[in-house]
């Protein structure tokens, strides 16, 4: 990832709503959720919704795709670690021992590795 991509993509995050749902689809994993679900659990409208999902799948976050007459969004897994690892490539001038687990941090945050909790949305 470059830094122009990473711009983009912390830009797509920089806004109150767009992070929820962002937040709301990471717990709900690879299944993803509904609209009217997503919509309800972060508290914006349908409308208001949309908006925000096209801006997080311009920024590469989020894929959407129709099932019957809903549309389900989910986080792009490779996506996120791609921004992850731009973040933090150069931590501690590449002596990982060095930057107190961090590393073990962030992966035991991850999908099946612990669970993870958005106290902003609540199904």
């Amino acid at each position: 990832m470059d830094h122009v991509t990473a711009s983009r993509t912390l830009s797509a995050l920089a806004h109150e709503h767009r992070l929820a749902v962002f937040r709301a689809l990471i717990a709900a994993g690879p299944s993803g959720l509904a609209a009217g679900e997503l919509a309800r659990g972060v508290g914006i409208g349908a409308t208001n919704l949309s908006f925000h999902i096209k801006e997080l799948e311009r920024a590469g976050l989020v894929r959407s795709w129709r099932v019957g007459r809903s549309i389900r969004s989910n986080v792009e897994v490779d996506a996120v670690r791609r921004l992850l690892e731009f973040l933090i490539a150069d931590c501690c001038g590449g002596k990982a021992d060095l930057c107190g687990g961090i590393f073990v941090e962030v992966s035991s945050l991850c999908c099946g590795s612990a669970e993870v909790s958005n106290p902003e949305f609540s199904s």
